[in-house]
């Protein structure tokens, strides 16, 4: 008797994912082979589907496709074009400083991009978090407790960061005796919050980990 596709398909992927998984946990008794060609593979099946994803939503519909129309707004992109043909020339060491004009202005769009998105997305929206915490609507207590902790936590955590000393008299340098009992302070907060992304990190593997042995009794059940 026959077995539908979908069927065979979804024993394929699970016998897959199985053996995968065997492959990652064999890295428990010591880097071997195995775990070696599993993350070969997954780098290599990583990079063909960015490389996929990135011809087929960006080059082909914004870069390809306008020029092969041949529309007066398409010859701005012969710029981009240029700019990817001299990225393509890394590939050769003889060629490649020709690379370095693209990717300089690409590193340069980038470095911007992420300082404009660490000013709105972090540090604007910590301030304001540490404003509205002394806002009165939520309570003296509420303030006083709330406020004055996220206050010396940003306050503290910023003065571990100073790193302006001075020359003592046995020619060492170090920062001032108030600004070290503050930065220790500071490293409280900051071991705090490690600990906290830790934890976070450690229950997504966890719940990694129990979904993998779930597909797995899945599987055999």
């Amino acid at each position: 008797m026959t077995l539908p596709f979908n069927l065979d398909l979804d024993l394929f992927a699970g016998l897959a994912g199985l053996v995968f998984t065997l492959m990652i946990f064999s890295y428990l008794i010591g880097d071997n082979f195995l775990f070696r060609l599993a993350l070969y593979i997954f780098t290599g099946v990583s990079a063909g589907y960015i490389a996929a994803v990135a011809f087929r939503q960006v080059l082909l519909p914004k870069l390809i496709l306008p020029l092969l129309t041949g529309s007066p707004e398409s010859i701005l992109l012969v710029f981009p074009l240029i700019g990817s043909l001299f990225i393509f020339m890394k590939i050769s060491p003889r060629l490649a400083g020709a690379g370095r004009l693209a990717m300089a202005f690409i590193v340069g769009a980038g470095a911007a991009v992420t300082i404009a998105g660490a000013l709105s997305g972090t540090l604007i929206p910590q301030v304001s978090a540490t404003i509205n915490a002394f806002n009165l609507a939520n309570g003296f207590v509420g303030v006083m407790i709330n406020g004055m902790a996220i206050l010396l936590g940003t306050t503290l955590t910023l003065i571990y960061f100073h790193f302006g000393a001075h020359t003592q008299a046995d020619g060492s340098v170090r920062r001032l005796g108030v600004i070290e009992i503050l930065a220790w302070v500071g490293r409280f907060f900051i071991g705090v919050t490690l600990g906290t992304v830790f934890a976070g990190v450690y229950a997504s593997a966890l719940t990694a980990l129990i979904e993998r042995i779930y597909s797995i009794i899945n599987l055999f059940g």
